[in-house]
């Protein structure tokens, strides 16, 4: 990682548990109260996506397909939420957010007012390393079809 600013939670923390790496990006499980709440974060200091080359662009966007795809074939949720937001931490990262008619704030976003009391199930066994090779498995399957 590039680490060129000692303000930046995102380039001084992995900003989670580690899933996936590579030279552009990673992939880390958050310890949100979400069940498989991850963030893509960028591993260059840059604040919008729009900051990235053309092959940037394409291989961050193939990450959070391959990212969702891996979450939806292992959870099953309702919905997937995507955001890019970064308004406290301006380094580019995305929420992957699985969701689930029976987490706490659902239908609302997951900073509203809790709604309830959550009754998400936990992750399952060994759901680090099994998310991982999800993810490769869907990033290899987004990048072979072109779409």
């Amino acid at each position: 990682m590039n680490h060129i600013s000692d303000q930046c939670i995102f380039c001084r923390e992995d900003g989670g548990i580690p899933v996936y790496l590579d030279e552009m990006c990673r992939v880390v499980l958050t310890a949100e109260p979400f069940p498989g709440f991850c963030r893509l974060i960028w591993n260059r200091h840059v604040v919008e996506f729009s900051d990235l080359s053309a092959t940037e662009r394409q291989h961050c966007a193939d990450m959070l397909v391959a990212t969702e795809r891996a979450l939806r074939s292992l959870l099953s949720p309702v919905k997937m939420n995507i955001a890019s937001l970064g308004n406290i931490t301006p380094h580019l990262h995305w929420h992957v957010i699985p969701r689930f008619t029976a987490d706490s704030h659902y239908p609302q976003p997951i900073w509203a007012e809790s709604l309830r009391e959550s009754r998400t199930p936990t992750l399952p066994p060994q759901f680090i390393d099994r998310l991982k090779k999800a993810i490769m498995t869907k990033l290899d399957e987004v990048k072979n079809a072109g779409n």
